[in-house]
């Protein structure tokens, strides 16, 4: 009778052991910010970007330094001009001003613009690996390492990168 309870208590102990073990999601951790950087897609863009920036950033120097050009034409002549005159030109200079804030806030907007346009594509592309990747290997979790305290589940960026041919 003895041995009966022992080996009925040992069955019911295999047998929450086995449900809690299937029970248990796999769970896997990718650090997706440098899955996109190492991606060939992603450095290109990364260069379009900052030629597009260097390109802005040349144009609005330029304006600033015709702008500046132009105050001090205007200080020089100031006192050779009418106060109507003057009051003109201080309107201009504020015109001008504001015309150099607004094509620096359209650029700073394309620019977010582009980006988003070029990365969208290339973030497309490392979500639809890591899922293939995820089914391949039976992960049911794939979480983001830069959101992870700690991360003992398998990292799968290697996997990742090859699934990508990088």
């Amino acid at each position: 009778m003895k041995q009966l309870k022992t080996l009925l208590l040992a069955t019911a102990l295999c047998i929450g052991t086995l449900s809690f073990t299937q029970a248990q999601s796999k769970i896997a951790h990718i650090n997706t910010q440098e899955l996109i950087a190492a991606m060939p897609a992603a450095k290109a863009a990364q260069t379009e970007l900052e030629t597009l920036g260097k390109t802005y950033q040349t144009d609005i120097q330029a304006s600033i330094t015709e702008y500046q050009n132009t105050v001090k034409q205007y200080e020089a002549e100031a006192a050779t001009k009418t106060d109507e005159e003057n009051q003109k030109r201080g309107l201009e200079l504020q015109e001008k001003q504001q015309r150099i804030q607004q094509f620096r806030s359209d650029a700073q907007k394309d620019l977010a613009e582009k980006e988003a346009e070029l990365f969208k594509p290339i973030q497309e592309a490392a979500m639809k690996a890591i899922n293939e990747v995820a089914k391949e290997q039976g992960y049911q979790y794939v979480f983001d390492r830069a959101s992870l305290i700690v991360a003992e589940g398998k990292d799968i960026l290697a996997d990742v990168k090859k699934k990508l041919g990088i």
